[in-house]
């Protein structure tokens, strides 16, 4: 035995890529760089690196294989920032990366799937990659257009405000389809039109001393009788109708607090024909699709109904 410890043994470039996996050709790099310095020469002018250097090679090839650049590396190895707080900041940095990459997937399958155009796709990628706070100010900024100025009903208002798209971080085809419609819809100049024609009815009806709110029970009211009307096959137009027509109407006039009346056999029809735009139903649909939500009971028939049958009484007088 000639008493050499570990730290008296010395590597040269060679070794140390042996001993760790590396190229020479990368090893000397992060000499090249400081990142391990040498710690003596041979009388050639040789690096040579004992076992504490051997040890920081192997901590930089860890840290580079987790994705971490040279200048966190560099501030690693010099103690300028804890190992623990370089290594949160870069698992956070990750875990944006893996978000968008599951995005880009949903994007790409729902492509496959829909047989989209290369227009359609730069459109839907533009749309997905956009951040929650993206996603959330474009429908404000629609909610601003089309209700702002107007004493419309706050419940229905905060209503909107409160169900903001949500895409999980790892969406499915339909619900990145789904989110790009919605933002389709939201931008689409005729839809915000006719939202603010809504908007301004209800505007009307508070000026007018309305302030029943959301009308959940008449709602419920209308759905109830109409879907009996539509089990039973009765046609809008026909007799068989006429007492549903005239339970409806009487309904309204209860909750608004109008005489049942012609005056609100007109009324009720704008109203009608304003609120059961179909692009309305669209929008808490494909809501309900982006977040996961129960799939929502769709109305449109049911209103539907409702105004062909107001209108033909209306009609026949």
């Amino acid at each position: 035995m000639d008493g050499s410890t570990a730290d008296d043994i010395r590597y040269s470039i060679g070794d140390l890529a042996r001993r760790t996996g590396l190229t020479v050709k990368t090893v000397r790099f992060y000499a090249d760089t400081g990142l391990v310095p040498p710690t003596g020469r041979t009388p050639a002018g040789y690096r040579l690196y004992d076992v504490h250097a051997l040890a920081r090679l192997d901590l930089v090839r860890t840290l580079r294989e987790l994705g971490l650049d040279l200048p966190a590396v560099r501030r690693v190895l010099e103690r300028e920032a804890p190992l623990q707080e370089v290594a949160a900041a870069h698992a956070e940095a990750l875990e944006v990366q893996i978000r968008t990459l599951r995005l880009r997937r949903a994007v790409l399958l729902a492509v496959a799937q829909r047989g989209s155009t290369p227009e359609e796709m730069r459109l839907m990628h533009k749309l997905a990659k956009l951040s929650d706070a993206e996603r959330r100010r474009l429908v404000h900024d629609f909610i601003d257009e089309t209700f702002g100025g107007l004493d419309a009903d706050p419940g229905f208002v905060a209503m909107m405000r409160s169900a903001m798209p949500e895409l999980p971080d790892e969406p499915r085809p339909e619900q990145v389809e789904a989110w790009v419609e919605l933002g389709e819809l939201v931008q689409d100049r005729n839809f915000r039109a006719a939202v603010r024609k809504m908007a301004e009815h209800q505007a009307a009806e508070r000026a007018e001393g309305d302030r029943s709110g959301l009308h959940i029970a008449l709602t419920g009211t209308v759905t109830s009788l109409v879907r009996a009307a539509l089990a039973a096959g009765t046609a809008p137009a026909s007799p068989a109708a006429d007492p549903v027509v005239a339970a409806l109407t009487a309904a309204y006039a209860e909750a608004f607090g109008r005489p049942d009346d012609e005056e609100l056999r007109q009324w009720l029809s704008d109203r009608l024909g304003t609120a059961n735009d179909p692009r309305a139903d669209r929008y808490w649909q494909l809501l309900a699709v982006i977040n996961g939500w129960p799939a929502r009971e769709s109305l449109r028939d049911v209103f539907e109904w409702f105004t062909e049958a107001l209108r033909a009484r209306m009609a026949g007088c």
